[in-house]
């Protein structure tokens, strides 16, 4: 029998407390594939009561029973990837090989990352006469998005895990039925009772009741600026940690000595990866003034290569929008950068050619917008490119940094060198070199009102640790 309109508490699948149903859209055909029970507070409450319980044996655990447990998660979570990758496809968008070979490998990444940190990991240390001890922070909330939603998961969960927290994960009720793969994984790899719970619902009511709640210790949250300041609000009163990843508007800069086709051309096709629904996406392209109009025919070029279309179809590059709101979203900011007079080179307004039904935008390339402009400071969160001209490195870095955000940034070059004495004065918490690749290894997360906290590696581990000084502990007898 399906979990779908069950949550998972204290071990268990139980009956919600409401009778209130959701549909989950597939954003490739606009038709429902099922439905999933929408929580309230008694559903909370119990989770948290369950993740409670469990946190006074959880955390006493030892290194060696955490990294056994970890190691199991990971055995279940292999035989599942395939079922993994076509939920995720179907519930938001994403094109089957990059479902398989990233949204669905990148949860498992996060556990194998957090896996080989925990094995040698240093929880404790001498200072003079005191001992430090790095401690499980207690009671977790996390609330996570849709457009990488296992990954969102895993890299909040591994490390809560290791740490020795116990937690209560509220996934985006837009693409929620992986979460319900990912508590069977854990159930079925013997994680305790109380552990891990799992509830799902909207923001405002599950969200708000997980942040405000005084048995919450942390709340971790991946999601929009916007629903990141209701988080701070809702946890300040009961000022519990809050870390949050945010939103971006990246700036890619490609130097005047970078190979302008291979460079551009790249990064357009990694713009539009996940149809542009990635929050360190390089959607302001900064290229030298003078070359604005080699640059946007390069552009132009490489966006209409990128084939949009049904996600399980062969050759498909990028599938759908995951959904009405955010088509509509993105139509509107097209729209505004027309209207604002940015040079549209290609894409625009409305579907692509013979995709009537389906949540599909069109791979949009603009020329000659200025940074004041509304497409170069909103996230627009779709396949939609920027181009943006700069004088030298000097303006090109003024540029980059004036955005209310900071996740991400891109820098392209022959002189590596000058790479990354520009990479050192971008205000991001992520600066990618030439086309390098995420690492998870590496800490993620950024600055401003991109959010707070760092994820993924070991940086990711101390995010769920608290630090006690245990004084006159090597003192002499």
């Amino acid at each position: 029998m399906s979990n779908r309109q069950k949550f998972y508490i204290d071990g268990e699948w139980v009956e919600p407390s409401t009778g209130d149903l959701l549909e989950v859209i597939n954003p490739a055909t606009e038709e429902a594939i099922d439905t999933i029970a929408l929580g309230g507070q008694a559903d909370v409450d119990a989770a948290v009561a369950a993740a409670t319980a469990a946190f006074d044996s959880w955390s006493q655990t030892t290194r060696e029973e955490r990294v056994a447990v970890l190691e199991r998660i990971i055995e279940v979570f292999k035989g599942r990837m395939g079922e993994l990758a076509a939920t995720i496809s179907s519930e938001m968008g994403a094109p089957m090989p990059l479902a398989n070979a990233a949204q669905a490998p990148a949860g498992l990444g996060h556990f194998m990352t957090t896996l080989n940190i925990l094995r040698t990991y240093e929880f404790e240390e001498d200072i003079g006469t005191s001992h430090i001890v790095k401690e499980p922070a207690g009671v977790c909330g996390f609330i996570t998005p849709w457009n990488w939603p296992i990954n969102q998961i895993a890299c909040k969960v591994a490390p809560a895990l290791a740490a020795g927290c116990t937690m209560v994960l509220k996934p985006s009720e837009v693409a929620p039925f992986n979460a319900i793969i990912f508590a069977e994984i854990l159930d079925e790899a013997g994680v305790p009772a109380g552990v891990f719970n799992l509830v799902n619902g909207d923001g405002p009511t599950v969200g708000a009741a997980l942040a405000s709640h005084p048995d919450i210790d942390m709340m971790s949250f991946t999601g929009s600026t916007r629903a990141g300041i209701d988080v701070a609000r809702n946890a300040a009163a009961t000022v519990k940690r809050v870390a949050q990843e945010l939103g971006g508007k990246s700036a890619n800069i490609i130097l005047d000595d970078a190979d302008f086709g291979a460079s551009i051309s790249r990064d357009v096709f990694g713009m539009c990866t996940n149809s542009g629904q990635s929050c360190n996406a390089p959607t302001r392209m900064l290229v030298p003034q003078a070359r604005m109009d080699e640059a946007a025919a390069i552009a132009k070029a490489a966006a209409e290569q990128v084939k949009v279309g049904d996600p399980g179809a062969e050759g498909t590059t990028i599938g759908p929008v995951v959904s009405e709101r955010q088509f509509d979203k993105i139509q509107g900011l097209i729209e505004k950068g027309i209207e604002e007079g940015a040079k549209l080179e290609t894409g625009g307004p409305g579907r692509p050619d013979g995709l009537n039904q389906g949540y599909y935008v069109r791979p949009t390339v603009f020329s000659h917008v200025t940074n004041d402009m509304t497409i170069a400071q909103e996230e627009i969160f779709g396949p939609v490119l920027s181009l943006i001209g700069y004088e030298d490195d000097e303006d090109a870095v003024r540029i980059a940094n004036d955005t209310v955000y900071g996740l991400s940034g891109y820098i392209s070059s022959g002189d590596p060198e000058r790479a990354r004495t520009i990479a050192r004065r971008i205000r991001t918490g992520n600066v990618h070199l030439n086309g390098a690749p995420p690492d998870q290894q590496a800490p993620f997360g950024g600055y401003k009102q991109s959010g707070n906290g760092r994820e993924w590696g070991e940086h990711g581990l101390d995010e769920f640790l608290e630090v006690k000084a245990i004084l006159g502990y090597n003192a002499a007898g």
